[in-house]
């Protein structure tokens, strides 16, 4: 009976010490500073590398307006900026006493996110529409329709929050944020696949056809595998407060979460894109009227 009680205890004192650090490591202060502060400088990094590139964009083109790829590296330089504030400030923005001002500020770069990386997805479905002679008028007005119905949803949720701290809306919330992303997820399934399988049926002697395929290709995979981690991660954070993304006690989580979702993504698609454009006119460089 001894040997018994004595192999139960050896056997789970591992998974208790793994327990204990993994407890400590949430509630330590330097653990969290030092999570937080990386977040911070990733995010810094990449705004100011989106930044660049839309300077060197100007440059080349000063004669354009605001053309799709300028304002996909503006808003990239936003969403990037911001996320670097919040989390520079992580102890004040976690400890917020109203947890609706918290939530708008962890949320709304999310949303900003979505925004931009689905200018992405207008812009190939605008190519794919013109190579097929479908109509292309209609894809920016579905593009700012979808855009705003989302956000006077979120708007919608965070005023009733404010005024009355409701657990069910909270968890609607969350459910909202994975919806939003399964959008996203459906907008580069579909017209990522469909230009990807349209540009392989072009001749293969054709000029940058090589290159399209990989970049619409890699940009699809990146962008389809980062909201649907997205989508997962936020729908078990609203049943389970272990995985919550929402406080300051996990900060190895939110270090995983944020590097995977926005900070990877957002790096690797500038990198894929870093090509500048043409100086003359192009079939393929739509300016934002």
């Amino acid at each position: 009976m001894r040997e018994l009680l004595s192999s139960s205890s050896s056997s789970s004192s591992p998974a208790a010490a793994l327990r204990g650090f993994w407890e400590d490591v949430n509630e330590s202060p330097a653990w969290q500073d030092g999570a937080f502060f990386s977040l911070s400088a990733a995010y810094a990094l990449v705004s100011a590398v989106a930044l660049i590139q839309l300077i060197r964009i100007q440059r080349r083109v000063p004669e354009f307006g605001w053309t799709t790829q300028k304002v996909f590296h503006l808003m990239n330089f936003i969403v990037n900026g911001v996320r670097a504030v919040v989390f520079g400030f992580h102890v004040h923005v976690f400890l917020l006493p109203t947890k609706v001002y918290k939530l708008v500020l962890l949320d709304l770069p999310g949303l900003l996110f979505f925004s931009t990386y689905i200018l992405l997805v207008l812009f190939w479905a605008e190519i794919y529409h013109q190579a097929r002679s479908l109509p292309t008028d209609k894809l920016r007005i579905i593009y700012v329709a979808v855009n705003s119905v989302i956000y006077v949803i979120q708007v919608c949720i965070w005023v009733y929050l404010g005024i009355n701290d409701n657990s069910l809306v909270e968890l609607v919330s969350k459910i909202f944020i994975v919806v939003v992303s399964f959008v996203a997820l459906l907008g580069f399934s579909v017209y990522g696949g469909r230009l990807f399988f349209l540009l392989r049926r072009f001749p293969i002697e054709s000029k940058g056809r090589q290159k399209k395929l990989y970049e619409v290709g890699t940009v699809t995979a990146i962008c389809c595998v980062c909201f649907l981690i997205r989508c997962i991660v936020v729908a078990l954070s609203a049943f389970d407060p272990d995985v919550s993304l929402e406080v300051l006690d996990h900060p190895i989580l939110d270090l995983f979460y944020y590097m995977l979702t926005e900070i990877l993504p957002s790096a690797l698609v500038l990198f894929i894109l870093r090509k500048l454009p043409p100086k003359r006119v192009s079939a393929q460089y739509h300016p934002i009227n």
